[in-house]
């Protein structure tokens, strides 16, 4: 394994092995191994560069580092600054997995149900990546979730820049049997007076969180952005998360006979049900 001290000798390492896969708290990585689902020509450690383990302030920005364990982020003076990541980084399973995964590797797996990403996407962060000869570029999370931007051989997640909305942000997430703390569903409702706007991602349905874009038009329209409270009245929290549900899991297209559509099956209206509920609760938590 090498050991590089610096961000950009870690893309350099990388640039070198090109079979190399890089390593940081090595949650997913050593599942995949155990599985046999991945056996690495050689691994590029990134625990030793003090650079990405941090944040710091930028433009109204929080600039995290990729090596931000969920630990680290879970901690009161991180929670007051980015709260919805902070409770998805204090959700994200036992202790020994808060304090080895990272926010990076969290993005870079990209598995569905990562904690980090329904609030990443609602935050509407974007990535800062590293590439040779110091060469840095930007591209939206949902972008790299979706396969649009893809990482070169020589390229890392060094940090992810999140904008300071100063504003209630919430995140929720409902577990089942798939093992421990794994998000069967979740959402995160993020408010941005400043635009009018709330927020809202779905995250573990599918492979990439959702954003119900209309339903968060719908509900911006009904807030009273310059009154002294924005609550709603229950009926209009709950039909915000019908609105989310029907959305992101949406009913069968009819088929082309004209004959209708079938049901949905239990499991999904099960999980439709569950979506609608944590919208509905993490709206108004955020609106309280």
């Amino acid at each position: 394994m090498t050991l590089p001290a610096s961000l950009d000798e870690a893309v350099a390492a990388l640039a070198a092995m090109p079979a190399a896969v890089p390593v940081a708290g090595g949650t997913d990585l050593m599942a995949a191994v155990n599985r046999g689902l991945l056996r690495p020509a050689g691994l590029v450690g990134l625990g030793r560069i003090n650079e990405i383990r941090g944040w710091q302030y930028q433009d109204g920005h929080a600039l995290l580092g990729a090596g931000l364990t969920h630990a680290r982020m879970g901690r009161p003076d991180f929670a007051a600054l980015i709260p919805a990541l902070a409770a998805a980084a204090r959700a994200a399973g036992p202790p020994q997995i808060r304090n080895a995964g990272t926010l990076g590797g969290n993005i870079a797996s990209a598995a569905p149900t990562g904690d980090a990403l329904p609030v990443l996407a609602a935050l509407e962060a974007t990535l800062v990546i590293a590439g040779q000869d110091g060469a840095r570029r930007e591209i939206p999370v949902s972008h790299l979730l979706a396969g649009r931007d893809m990482l070169a051989p020589a390229e890392l997640i060094g940090y992810v820049r999140v904008p300071l909305l100063h504003a209630p942000q919430v995140f929720l997430k409902a577990t089942g049997r798939t093992g421990p703390g794994r998000a069967t569903a979740s959402v995160a409702v993020v408010l941005d007076p400043a635009r009018r706007g709330v927020r809202c991602a779905v995250g573990a349905i599918a492979p990439m969180p959702l954003r119900p874009l209309e339903a968060e038009r719908w509900i911006a329209s009904l807030i009273d952005w310059d009154g002294e409270r924005a609550a709603l009245a229950p009926e209009a929290l709950g039909a915000f998360g019908e609105y989310v549900a029907a959305a992101c899991i949406p009913d069968p297209e009819p088929p082309a006979d004209g004959s209708p559509p079938p049901p949905l099956s239990p499991a999904v209206l099960h999980l439709r049900r569950t979506v609608a509920a944590l919208a509905r609760r993490a709206l108004g938590r955020a609106l309280s």
